[in-house]
């Protein structure tokens, strides 16, 4: 098979498992980097459909594929996420990318007559794909805590983590973000957020960026989500900017 052929096959299972991912029942952080302590209801499902990336003059990177999301017990929630890479400048690369398999447990609940919030622990292990020009060649581990605290129809969350990023050229980073969110009407829900990521490449930059994010609420069981923003820290005229959407599924 040809490299435009094995492109074109990669896409296509891509799409088609996005297409399955409709028929099946995400998780309480998207549209938003920053995630939040919720896990899944017991018993029930939370899946996307997603595309995420940055954008910069020139290039376009990130990833799309499907994100599963399990409540198997009590205060405990399953992840699966199976994106593919992308990235886009003078021609278009597509690739399988990491797969996560993830476990948020929430250990602190909060109450209405404290200050305490709840707090969750969401481990991912990242399992690399090996494919070519795309993602590390060894198994990686993001360990993260989540925190949040609701009041009325606001609330506001966040935390961050370390992640062990081993491999040639790749470099352990930590991730840290906070978002306030309101629920406007009983579809929509309007948010924004602020985030920053210290480099995982040898020569990188470190990325801070601010995003406005907004979900609304198809139906009992669909919603779409999305965000969008600039980066701030590294030079402003840059013109580098982050996106989030995805169509989401719960039952």
């Amino acid at each position: 098979m040809n490299r435009s052929a094995a492109r074109f096959a990669i896409t296509l299972a891509g799409a088609l498992a996005a297409v399955a991912l409709l028929a099946l029942p995400a998780a309480a952080g998207p549209p938003y980097t920053t995630d939040d302590p919720e896990p899944t209801r017991t018993g029930g499902w939370e899946n996307y459909v997603f595309v995420a990336g940055v954008q910069s003059p020139g290039e376009t990177s990130g990833q799309a594929g499907f994100d599963i999301n399990y409540g198997a017990a009590k205060d405990l929630q399953l992840t699966l996420i199976a994106p593919l890479d992308f990235d886009h400048q003078a021609h278009t690369e597509v690739g399988p990318a990491d797969v996560q398999l993830a476990a948020k447990y929430m250990f602190i609940h909060q109450s209405d007559h404290t200050i305490i919030p709840d707090v969750s622990f969401f481990p991912a292990l990242v399992l690399p794909t090996q494919a070519r020009g795309f993602g590390p060649t060894r198994v990686g581990l993001f360990l993260p805590f989540w925190a949040q605290k609701d009041f009325g129809e606001w609330s506001t969350f966040g935390g961050g983590g370390y992640d062990i990023n081993p491999g040639p050229g790749n470099r352990n980073y930590t991730l840290a973000g906070w978002a306030v969110t309101r629920q406007v009407t009983k579809r929509l829900n309007l948010g924004v957020e602020i985030y920053h990521q210290t480099p995982d490449i040898a020569g990188a930059k470190a990325l801070t960026a601010v995003a406005a994010g907004v979900i609304f609420q198809l139906s009992k069981h669909f919603a779409l989500m999305a965000s969008a923003g600039p980066g701030i820290q590294s030079n402003p005229h840059a013109g580098q900017g982050v996106f989030y959407a995805s169509l989401q599924f719960t039952n």
